[in-house]
């Protein structure tokens, strides 16, 4: 038996999803890539929401047998309004990935989190030998740190230890991100905290520094990832 949801039903994007044009665009190319038997890894952000439509019309047409490992329950209530059969990495490693980004720079490393999903992003991205990545030229940038700061996720007892070891390695500016709706800070999927951290200099070896912080769960930091970048 199946929910008979409104809350489902009812389910649309929360913000204005800009450059709708442009992310159409690649959410159709993205689409053309799905065959029959995929296990997509799928990200978090607007682009990532309008592929997923794109790719559900699909579905529905073609009959494919298409199963999706989501990053966030946000895109799983999409996945499940859009009637895109979910599975989890205990069953399934994904084939290919498709997610967004907060800022590239010339190698293709990464800058990923402000939707707070950095952990179970870089989960699967590691997982999965295909990984494409939709931008926007705004998203362009000649060094990481540019424009955003990087988003760490930290086990919520470990903060004033980790906050101590970051100003060890460089980092000039720290806050506790607040949350949007509730009082207090943003408590991640996986009841942890995020810290926005500012570098002056983000060399090739900052994630590792980061990460070796006892405490610290996953950075924002993506420096050398298996990466193809799509344009939108």
């Amino acid at each position: 038996m199946n929910w008979q949801s409104d809350i489902l039903t009812n389910l649309e994007w929360s913000g204005t999803i800009i450059n709708l044009e442009g992310k159409q665009k690649v959410a159709n190319e993205i689409a053309t890539k799905v065959k029959d038997g995929d296990i997509l890894g799928v990200g978090s952000g607007s682009t990532v929401y309008v592929a997923l439509i794109t790719i559900a019309k699909r579905i529905k047409e073609e009959g494919l047998k298409v199963k999706a490992i989501p990053t966030s329950i946000e895109i799983s209530l999409f996945c499940a309004k859009l009637g895109i059969p979910l599975t989890t990495l205990f069953e399934n490693k994904p084939d290919w990935l498709f997610d967004g980004a907060d800022e590239v720079d010339p190698d293709k490393s990464l800058i990923k989190g402000r939707g707070g999903a950095l952990f179970k992003e870089k989960l699967l991205i590691s997982s999965s030998s295909k990984n494409y990545i939709i931008v926007d030229d705004s998203k362009l940038v000649k060094k990481l740190g540019t424009n955003f700061p990087v988003p760490i996720e930290i086990f919520p007892t470990a903060l004033l230890h980790v906050e101590e070891e970051l100003k060890k390695i460089g980092a000039s500016e720290l806050q506790l991100r607040p949350a949007k709706g509730k009082d207090g800070p943003i408590i991640t999927e996986n009841d942890n905290l995020i810290l926005d951290a500012r570098f002056h200099d983000i060399g090739k070896d900052m994630e590792r520094a980061i990460k070796s912080i006892t405490g610290v769960i996953e950075s924002g930091l993506f420096i050398n990832y298996n990466v193809e970048i799509l344009m939108a």
